[in-house]
C-alpha cells in the first residue's frame, strides 16, 4: 500500500481502560493510494507509540462494498527499508511487483514482500471481489539488512483449534505452531478467531511486546476493554495473553509482536531510512524516470505508477518509539 501521511495524531484513548498494563491505541482514517483512494483506519503508528516490534504500520480496512466504494486500486509505488505483510478476511487482491511476481492475496493465506534496497509494486482487488476486507502491515528491516534484495513469500497457514478460539498463525510462533517464512527480527503475526463468550489464555515471550487489533466484536485484553478497530499494546514482560470475547457472536483479531526494536527510523511516504538524506534519496530516484534501477518497474498495471509527493519544507528528523 501507499500513504501520504507523515504524522500520526490522535493520542491514546483513556476511556474504557481498567488494566494499568494495556494502552489503548484508537485508529484515525486515513486515504489510500492517490487519485482512486480508499479509507482505511490506521492505527500505527501512533502519537503515543509509533512501533510494536518492528511493527511499524497497521492499515484496517472494510468491510467495504466494492460496487460502493470502487475497490482497492493502488498504482505502482516504491518501497524501501521494510516488509509488506498482507492478509485478507474477505475479497481478492491482485499483487504485481518489479521482481517479476505476480500474485494474488486471498483470504486467510499471508503474501509477504521485502522490499530491501527498494522495489515497486501494485494491488488491486480482482473483478470476483464484491466485499473487500483485511489489514496491511509493515514492518521496518533493521540496518544491518534494509539494503538486503528484494523478495516474496506466500504461506497459507493451518489452522489451530483452541478451546475456544481458531488461530492462523502467519509469522512467528503461537499455539505450538511456527510460519516458516523467514523475517529479520523476531516477530509474532496472527489471526485469531474467538467464540462467543470464549476465555482464551495464550502464551507468549516474554521478550516481545504485543498488539491486538479487534476487526469485529467487543474483546478484553487482560481486563481493558477493545472495541472494533481498536489496538491493544502490552509492553513486555508477560508470558502469558488472556483475551475475551463478551458477546453471543463469534470476535475476531489480529495479533502481532516482537522484541521491541531499538533503532531510530525516518518513515516518510513509503520509504524507511535512517536519515533526511536517506529519504531524498529515495525519492529522487523514484522520479528520476519512468523505470529506476533501484526500484524497477511493475509489468501489467493499466495504468500510470503513483508520483511522490512533495517533501515538508523542514529537514526529517530520526525518531526511536517513544511518547
Amino acid at each position: 500500500m501507499s500513504t501520504a501521511e507523515t504524522e500520526p495524531h490522535p493520542a491514546a484513548r483513556p476511556q474504557d481502560q481498567q488494566d494499568p498494563y494495556v494502552e489503548v491505541l484508537s485508529p484515525r482514517d486515513v486515504p489510500l493510494g492517490g487519485p482512486r483512494a480508499m479509507t482505511v483506519r490506521r492505527t500505527l503508528p501512533h502519537r503515543s507509540r509509533r512501533l510494536i516490534g518492528a511493527w511499524c504500520f497497521v492499515d484496517h480496512y472494510g468491510p467495504d462494498d466494492v460496487a460502493d466504494t470502487g475497490g482497492m486500486d493502488v498504482a505502482p509505488h516504491p518501497h524501501t527499508g521494510l516488509q509488506t505483510v498482507s492478509w485478507l478476511f474477505t475479497g481478492e487482491i491482485e499483487h504485481r511487483d518489479s521482481l517479476g511476481v505476480h500474485a494474488f492475496v486471498r483470504p486467510g493465506e499471508l503474501n509477504l514482500m521485502t522490499s530491501g534496497h527498494g522495489i515497486c509494486h501494485s494491488e488491486v482487488s480482482t473483478p470476483a471481489t464484491t466485499v473487500l476486507h483485511g489489514v496491511q502491515l509493515w514492518v521496518v528491516l533493521p540496518d544491518e539488512h534494509r539494503d538486503t534484495a528484494r523478495d516474496f513469500h506466500h504461506h497459507v497457514p493451518e489452522p489451530v483449534t483452541l478451546d475456544g478460539a481458531e488461530v492462523r498463525v502467519f509469522l512467528g510462533t503461537l499455539a505450538g505452531r511456527t510460519a516458516p517464512v523467514p523475517t529479520f527480527t523476531p516477530l509474532l503475526g496472527a489471526e485469531l478467531t474467538l467464540a462467543p463468550h470464549a476465555i482464551v489464555t495464550l502464551a507468549v515471550d516474554p521478550a516481545f511486546e504485543h498488539g491486538v487489533l479487534v476487526d469485529h466484536g467487543e474483546v478484553r485484553l487482560a481486563t481493558t476493554a477493545l472495541h472494533p478497530g481498536d489496538l491493544g499494546y502490552l509492553a513486555p514482560g508477560a508470558t502469558t495473553l488472556t483475551l475475551t470475547n463478551t458477546a453471543d457472536a463469534p470476535a475476531r483479531l489480529v495479533l502481532i509482536g516482537g522484541e521491541p526494536f531499538e533503532e531510530e527510523i525516518v518513515m516518510w511516504w513509503n520509504f524507511i531510512g535512517r536519515s533526511h538524506e536517506d529519504i531524498t534519496r529515495a525519492r529522487e530516484e523514484w522520479m528520476s524516470s519512468a523505470e529506476p534501477a533501484r526500484f524497477g518497474a511493475v509489468e501489467g498495471y493499466p495504468g500510470d505508477r503513483l508520483p511522490a509527493p512533495e517533501l515538508p519544507g523542514t529537514p526529517l528528523k530520526p525518531r526511536g518509539n517513544v511518547r
